[in-house]
């Protein structure tokens, strides 16, 4: 009696939770990103959204500001405390409080509304690409692996930060821009660099969530280890 090999399970969808109370946007992003092999589950306002995070796993939230209930901004605070999955914010206005509020509220990038499907679909890629920086599970650091700068330690490898012993949680954007700083030490890196590098735009990125995400780092690693250079940049200190 011949056996057979089993086949290989199929790889799991890219989960996504989308939380947009306006129906028609709800209902074209859902198709459409279930279109690129996405799995989908869809909130229309923000404590349906975060019943269903709370009781579900995924791997990308994508929130709008203005939802009834429970903003997209609180929506996001409310997930930064206990998770670091990445969040994009959707918002209708570009150049308002909004988009500096949802990235203090801890959101990886940002849209602007209405939104070309292949922006959107560009945008979670990046987002996700910088997931696999995660930290992995808890491991020996070999020597070469550890950079030390003062009381602040980068294990390359297991991909894990402490401050003076201290465990310090970054969300995956956290981590990937402080690598690119620490493979750079003292020396000043321009915001269209690490837009560049970090968050995979060209020249047409917002400079803001650079200045955002820094200033969430400065307040995991302390005020004084990222430096402002006015007028070009940023640098970790030596």
């Amino acid at each position: 009696m011949s056996s057979s090999t089993p086949a290989p399970a199929s790889p799991q969808p890219v989960r996504v939770l989308l939380v947009e109370d306006d129906d028609l946007m709800r209902r074209s992003f859902a198709v459409a990103l279930e279109r690129y092999g996405y799995g989908v589950e869809v909130a229309a306002d923000g404590l349906a959204g975060l019943e269903l995070f709370r009781d579900e796993t995924f791997d990308l939230l994508i929130l709008d500001v203005m939802l009834p209930g429970l903003d997209g901004i609180g929506l996001c605070r409310r997930v930064r405390e206990t998770s670091l999955v990445p969040v994009l914010m959707m918002s209708a206005r570009g150049d308002g409080l909004d988009v500096v509020a949802g990235l203090e509220a801890g959101a990886d990038d940002y849209v602007v509304k209405p939104v070309d499907t292949y922006v959107l679909v560009a945008r979670i890629r990046s987002l996700l690409r910088r997931a696999t920086y995660a930290p992995a599970p808890a491991s020996v650091p070999s020597e070469e692996n550890v950079l030390v700068f003062g009381d602040l330690s980068i294990d390359t490898g297991g991909l894990e930060v402490t401050v003076s012993g201290r465990p310090v949680a970054l969300t995956p954007t956290e981590l990937k821009l402080l690598l690119e700083f620490a493979a750079h030490p003292g020396i000043v890196l321009e915001r269209h660099t690490l837009l560049r590098n970090v968050w995979d735009y060209g020249w047409d990125g917002d400079s803001r969530v650079v200045d955002l995400c820094v200033q969430r780092l400065r307040g995991k690693l302390g005020r004084d280890r990222i430096e402002t250079v006015r007028g070009f940049g940023y640098k970790l200190r030596r």
